[in-house]
Formats: C-alpha cells, sequence, structure tokens
C-alpha cells in the first residue's frame, strides 16, 4: 500500500514538474519580450513604428548608441553603413511590447 501511494504521490510530482517547466519557458520568453522592448524605448529612432511590422535594431559604433531602423543588412543598395552593427530583428506587437524575431 505504501509503495502505491509513493507511485502515485511521485507520478503527480512528476506531472507538475513539467507543468512547472512549461511555466519557467513561457515566464523567459516573456523576460525576454520584457528584455527587448526596454532596448527599443531606449533606441533612437525618429518615425512612427506601425504595429506588425518588422524594425532592426542596430548599435552605431561611431554614435556610440541603439538604432531602430527599417534597413536591415541585406536591405541597401550596396552594403549597410560600416558603423552599424546589427544586434536583432524585432516585430511591433498589438500590446505595445515588441518581439524578438
Amino acid at each position: 500500500m505504501i509503495n502505491h501511494a509513493r507511485m502515485y504521490a511521485q507520478q503527480e510530482h512528476d506531472r507538475i514538474m513539467e507543468l512547472v517547466a512549461v511555466l519557467e519557458k513561457q515566464a523567459q520568453a516573456i523576460k525576454r519580450r520584457l528584455d527587448v522592448t526596454d532596448a527599443v524605448h531606449a533606441a533612437v529612432y525618429q518615425f512612427q513604428p506601425v504595429m506588425g511590422q518588422h524594425y532592426w535594431l542596430v548599435w552605431n559604433r561611431r554614435r556610440q548608441h541603439t538604432l531602430l531602423t527599417h534597413n536591415g543588412p541585406n536591405d541597401w543598395s550596396s552594403s549597410a553603413p560600416e558603423d552599424y552593427e546589427y544586434q536583432t530583428q524585432v516585430k511591433y506587437m498589438g500590446d505595445h511590447t515588441w518581439l524578438e524575431i
């Protein structure tokens, strides 16, 4: 009887730990989304972002600040500016957060 109770309790424990792992993964994704949102809000840009559109976060080495730009590394007619260090592509979401693509 004790072994049966222990087996049942172990199964319940394992099931709960699987749920905890799923919640932890979701929490990490939300934390990353908040970090990306903070990075975008700290970036310099002179346009009105449109929800659902993709943009790029770029580190400008010469000016020492982060930019939000429409152009990706392959969107330039010749090549990207040499001072640009592309960090990540982001998407403006309907809840006013930014998702890393």
